[in-house]
């Protein structure tokens, strides 16, 4: 019994240790979709981001090669894409982006060309560059 209770302890130090660390990252690229013809993008900036996320997602773009432009506005009619992010933050001693989402869309059409997704929890956290980074590295691992 005294093992018993010695093992139940360790589980569940364990398991109170571990729960709050999950994180993880995906990407989906439609198959029909070929990235390297997107030449040109145009983020479309929330209107309540004081944190210019907008600026981080272009020039993470524009670093893969693509013309980005960035506003509130409506898009510009001559883009081959329209990106479009979601970002949530959290509050743990510190604010914190705990899950970034990025959409790539036919300007036309809206439809959704290519996705990714970042969530890490305060005990993975990441900047919002890094999670800008892994976000769209991952959506163009994921080209066909």
């Amino acid at each position: 019994m005294k093992n018993f209770l010695r093992l139940a302890a360790i589980l569940g130090l364990v398991a109170s240790m571990t729960t709050g660390c999950a994180n993880h990252a995906t990407a989906n690229v439609s198959p029909s979709t070929n990235l390297s013809a997107l030449k040109t993008m145009y983020v479309k900036k929330i209107p309540a981001d004081g944190r210019k996320i907008n600026e981080l997602v272009a020039d993470k773009f524009r670093s893969k090669g693509v013309t980005v432009t960035t506003g509130e506005e409506a898009p510009p009619a001559n883009v081959d894409a329209v990106v479009v992010y979601i970002d949530k933050w959290m509050w743990d001693m510190t604010m914190y982006m705990l899950e970034l989402t990025i959409n790539i869309n036919d300007p036309k059409t809206g439809a959704q060309l290519a996705t990714g997704n970042s969530l890490h929890t305060s005990l993975t956290r990441k900047s919002p560059q890094e999670m800008v980074d892994e976000v769209v590295d991952n959506i163009y691992q994921n080209k066909k």
